[in-house]
């Protein structure tokens, strides 16, 4: 994953789980930041956790920030 690439969470579902995109390709659902973290790491950035998931201007959230999880 190259650092420019977006990182796009989507607004929470029913069951509180966000979708996430990285660049054009739909990568899963999140139901934590962890889980977010865990989809960025595989997508080439291993030492981020959650941490820089909440800190970094690299992602988008849609719908609520890293708090929310509830529909």
């Amino acid at each position: 994953m190259a650092s420019a690439t977006p990182v796009i969470v989507y607004p929470p579902a029913e069951d509180g789980g966000r979708r996430i995109r990285i660049g054009d390709h739909f990568v899963g659902i999140a139901y934590r930041v962890t889980d977010i973290a865990a989809y960025v790491q595989e997508a080439g950035l291993q030492d981020w956790d959650e941490m820089d998931v909440v800190r970094s201007g690299l992602i988008e959230w849609r719908g609520g920030g890293p708090e929310a999880w509830e529909h």
